[in-house]
């Protein structure tokens, strides 16, 4: 009896030890979400902000939104009342702290109060390209199209550069969904929700041509099908876009890349 309880524990044992190991994902998952604080979104229409109203939406989380619908003076005037120091938006009210910068809020969301949605698993392929677009967004997507745009506002171009502008990092983004349906990877993730506004501002104010990238063009039309889009748009732009940028009277047309180094 006793050898054969051994040998039954034994077996035990191997059998475990030779299971797979749940995914992070799955661990994830099973964490325990951190309580919400109060979370108070201080807003204005067509801004970075819409991010974190979207974010919300996604994952069915309590918010307010603080705005004066169509009124960006007594809007910048409430933002000023609770960031001086960087009237920016966004500005969150986080419990008792003021945090700004979209991806920093998203990620303090997620991680503390959502764990393992809108993420690929720490260990899946997809994440260090989720991660990488979360960052691409505002580091190289974003940062190049404002600079491209306020230049050609002074002095509009006849070609485009030889170096990396506003037309190759938007064709950086194209390539990379010829791979994959979502900048997340095989799921929508809040890379989706980063990259959005850059490139809505790079095709809405011609900064590039958007009839050049169907990619992204039909990625847009998904994203724009999203109930949790939609249900942002209802609340955050009650009344359509305010004190939005004129968009150029042309995108400067196509320049010579440069030739790819030999051996």
């Amino acid at each position: 009896m006793r050898r054969a309880m051994s040998v039954g524990i034994a077996g035990l044992v191997l059998a475990l030890a030779a299971a797979p190991a749940p995914t992070l994902a799955a661990q994830a998952r099973a964490a325990k979400a951190a309580p919400m604080p109060p979370i108070t979104i201080y807003h204005l229409e067509g801004r970075r902000s819409e991010r974190i109203v979207w974010l919300m939406e996604e994952l069915g989380l309590p918010y307010q939104l603080e705005f004066k619908p169509a009124d960006m003076a007594a809007t910048s005037a409430a933002l000023r009342g609770i960031n001086p120091a960087m009237p920016v938006f966004p500005t969150v009210k986080y419990g008792d702290q003021v945090l700004v910068e979209s991806g920093a809020i998203i990620e303090t969301i997620v991680n503390r109060h959502a764990p393992g949605r809108l993420t690929p698993a720490l260990n899946s392929p997809d994440y260090p390209y989720h991660l990488m677009w979360m960052h691409y967004a505002e580091g190289s997507l974003a940062s190049r199209a404002i600079a491209d745009y306020r230049v050609w506002m002074i002095q509009p171009p006849t070609a485009r550069s030889r170096l990396v502008d506003s037309e190759q990092v938007v064709q950086f983004a194209e390539d990379y969904l010829a791979k994959q349906p979502w900048f997340g990877g095989a799921e929508f993730s809040t890379a989706d929700i980063m990259m959005l506004f850059p490139l809505n501002f790079a095709m809405q104010l011609n900064i590039v041509d958007k009839d050049q990238f169907p990619r992204i063009n039909a990625w847009r039309a998904k994203i724009e099908a999203r109930p949790a889009y939609r249900r942002m748009l209802a609340k955050a732009r009650p009344k359509g876009m305010v004190g939005g940028l004129p968009a150029l009277p042309a995108h400067a047309p196509p320049g010579p890349r440069p030739a790819p180094p030999t051996r």
